[in-house]
């Protein structure tokens, strides 16, 4: 099935895997995009709030995860409508939606111009470039008519590039989007469609969580991705999952696996490992959770990332979970683009 090229077109009506086909060009698209953008440099920030939802919120964590180290000030993600108390105007505030019409994110907007903290807004348009060119506020535009969850590339960059062009981050950017941008076109010509099943990694980890509850694990630069990878079961393959995080979930998950066969046994459980950046103590923590996941759980799966730097292995690690989660939609004979209950409730949300 996932090698018949006019079965996956008659499913995937909307083309969401010729979409996320293109996200290494989408990488480097974003560099222009942001070089043509007026930001300037800010020389008092105490720290960060990165606000939007969904695929704008992961970018967030993962912006958070990579330079937590790297950064002199705090970075902190918000999902709400308000924003912390501590916000003041030596905070820079990512406003950061897609559509620009993302109603928590206006909201917030709302609160840090009150507040009169320094603002970037990140959007395709909508009411987020409205309200940033109204109140002079520096704005990104992005390419529009794409899925959000298939346009990460184009919130996660900016942000990344925009904490540069601030002065905040002073990485070699350059050289490490470069290796993101070679790691994913190389994945890409593995895992995209027209590579048969029994030599694309996606495809085959697509079959083995198939009629399966997925769990996902991360840790460190990974919590973020586990995160995503469960968003995108939700959103394209349509299922319920759940990620944790190790080693907090040492404390507590664990006891639940050992003790609830009748749900532990149709479960898929999903590792994410790298011996460069594991610590002895990571490592002994997740072997010993995938001993106990292979004794328990339908599958263990180890995702084994590639890549020299930390962000490029993300985007590898992110990128593979985007595939196998359309896979599976395909297997289970779903168009993964459609969000139909996302929509029923903003419809209503847009009644009161």
């Amino acid at each position: 099935m996932l090698d018949d090229m006019e079965t996956i077109s008659k499913i995937d009506k909307s083309g969401m895997l010729d979409t996320i086909e293109k996200f290494p060009e989408q990488i480097k698209e974003t560099i222009d995009i942001v070089n043509s953008s007026n930001i300037p440099g800010i020389y008092k920030i105490d720290h960060v709030v990165i606000s939007g939802m969904g695929g704008s919120a992961i970018s967030g964590d993962i912006v958070q995860s990579l330079f937590r180290d790297k950064l002199d000030v705090p970075i902190f993600v918000n999902r709400e409508y308000d924003l912390p108390k501590w916000t003041n105007r030596n905070t820079l505030v990512l406003s950061q939606s897609y559509s620009g019409d993302t109603e928590e994110t206006l909201s917030t907007f709302k609160h840090a111009y009150q507040k009169r903290s320094k603002i970037i807004g990140i959007s395709s348009g909508g009411k987020l470039q409205e309200m940033c060119n109204s109140r002079e506020v520096p704005h990104i535009k992005i390419p529009s008519n794409i899925q959000p969850r298939a346009a990460i590339a184009y919130i996660l960059f900016p942000s990344i590039l925009s904490l540069r062009k601030t002065g905040l981050l002073k990485n070699d950017l350059d050289s490490e989007i470069q290796e993101a941008f070679e790691i994913t076109n190389d994945l890409r010509n593995k895992i995209k469609k027209s590579i048969p099943e029994q030599d694309n990694i996606a495809k085959q980890m697509a079959k083995k969580i198939f009629n399966t509850f997925p769990n996902i694990y991360g840790w460190g630069i990974y919590s973020p991705i586990a995160r995503r990878w469960h968003n995108q079961f939700n959103e394209n393959s349509k299922i319920l999952s759940r990620h944790d995080e190790v080693p907090e979930c040492n404390h507590n998950d664990i006891i639940g696996w050992s003790m609830d066969p009748e749900i532990s046994k149709k479960s898929t459980c999903i590792l994410f490992r790298d011996s460069e950046y594991e610590s002895i103590y990571m490592s002994t923590r997740l072997n010993f959770m995938k001993k106990l996941f292979d004794d328990v759980a339908a599958n263990t799966i180890e995702i084994f990332s590639e890549g020299k730097k930390r962000l490029a292995k993300t985007m590898y690690a992110m990128y593979l979970g985007d595939y196998v989660s359309i896979y599976l939609a395909i297997l289970r004979n779903i168009d993964p683009s459609p969000v139909e209950a996302i929509d029923l409730l903003k419809n209503d949300l847009a009644k009161i």
